[in-house]
């Protein structure tokens, strides 16, 4: 009986709140008879003020109502309505779909990846949002019987181009691994004025998007040679280092020590927390946490602020000849601590403060 409840009430599988329940009953729907699963167009005649991803529980679907610019926080949603239906996923943040997944080194040499200098489709098998902002993105290979087979540290560049406009690209570097055949996963995050990830957003499920790999996408090379490594990372800038953690912690031989300084604006940004938390079990990897917009947040005890020169000299090792820096971030980062991604050769900063040599820092 909705009727009388100013509380949530599960209704053939619906967790509904008050507003809901009274929205079905404007539009005459019975409690009894309530449809076991939404069609888009009853989702938003129903529900059109949600704007958003209808989380859909048994096959992680999503339907996508009017308004799919505009994103109600995942854990808000899950917990206003659940049902079942066809699409992908919404998770309540850093709630990982890489949980506990092992470091695996499945390496492959350069020059291997399925991808080439001309642009190859690839269908959108399915799209997990891991924070409000920021989505795990599976795409089939153009040859589902093998693996990706891009080397590490390597990178792909999507392309997609409008009637009538310039082609607009973006590298984006995969968090699976080559020991996942027939597919591979990106993590990206949406910027309202990002035409790319804008693109991947609205892309639909079985839907492709072109993709190239070129020399340029070559990075440095695993095995990385040093006895210590360090990863300076702002927010996605979090996907290398995910690929170069897996060949570092999945090599039983290998004893390389990371650390890892890792910039988010908050809590709920982490992306991939429940994966490194995993991970730094392990004993090789450790892990600290600097939130920028945590000045209000009473449950948080890490750092706060940016990675700077302190934080550096007081968490990581020394600038010995045994020591590799990784940096990824937003350009500003560069800027602090290394100088400008697009000058390889010049070490500015924070970092050449502390007194590492170019030669021990890398710029993603």
């Amino acid at each position: 009986d909705l009727s009388h409840s100013n509380m949530s009430r599960t209704v053939g599988g619906f967790v509904l709140d008050a507003e809901q329940s009274a929205r079905i009953r404007a539009v005459g729907e019975d409690a009894s008879s309530f449809p076991g699963k939404l069609l888009e167009d009853e989702a938003c005649r129903l529900f059109p003020e949600l704007h958003t991803q209808i989380y859909l529980e048994s096959t992680g679907a999503i339907v996508e109502p009017y308004a799919p610019d505009k994103i109600a926080h995942p854990s808000s949603l899950a917990k206003s309505l659940k049902t079942v239906g066809y699409g992908d996923q919404v998770r309540s943040p850093n709630t990982s779909p890489m949980k506990r997944r092992k470091p695996t080194a499945a390496i492959s040499p350069a020059g291997q990846c399925q991808f080439s200098e001309t642009p190859t489709p690839a269908k959108l098998l399915h799209r997990t949002w891991t924070t409000h902002d920021s989505m795990l993105l599976t795409f089939a290979c153009p040859d589902q019987g093998k693996p990706l087979g891009l080397s590490t540290c390597a990178c792909l560049t999507a392309r997609f181009a409008e009637e009538g406009a310039e082609p607009v690209f973006r590298p984006y570097t995969p968090v699976s691994t080559n020991a996942q055949v027939g597919t591979f996963q990106l993590l990206v995050k949406v910027y309202w004025e990002g035409k790319m990830s804008q693109h991947l957003k609205k892309l639909s499920i079985g839907e492709t998007v072109e993709f190239i790999h070129a020399e340029r996408n070559v990075k440095i090379q695993y095995p990385f040679g040093r006895q210590h490594l360090v990863m300076l990372v702002g927010g996605t800038g979090i996907t290398p280092m995910v690929q170069a953690l897996h060949a570092v912690l999945g090599t039983a031989e290998d004893t390389t020590e990371v650390t890892m300084l890792y910039g988010s604006r908050n809590q709920e940004e982490i992306l991939g927390k429940d994966l490194l938390d995993h991970w730094s079990s392990t004993g090789r990897l450790k892990v600290v946490h600097v939130l920028s917009e945590a000045k209000d947040d009473a449950t948080w005890t890490g750092a706060t602020g940016f990675i700077d020169a302190a934080l550096i000299a007081e968490h990581c090792p020394a600038a010995t000849e045994d020591v590799l820096v990784m940096v990824c971030g937003p350009p500003p980062m560069y800027d602090a601590l290394c100088g400008p991604r697009d000058k390889p050769q010049e070490l500015t900063g924070a970092l050449s403060n502390l007194g590492y040599k170019v030669d021990q820092v890398f710029k993603f």
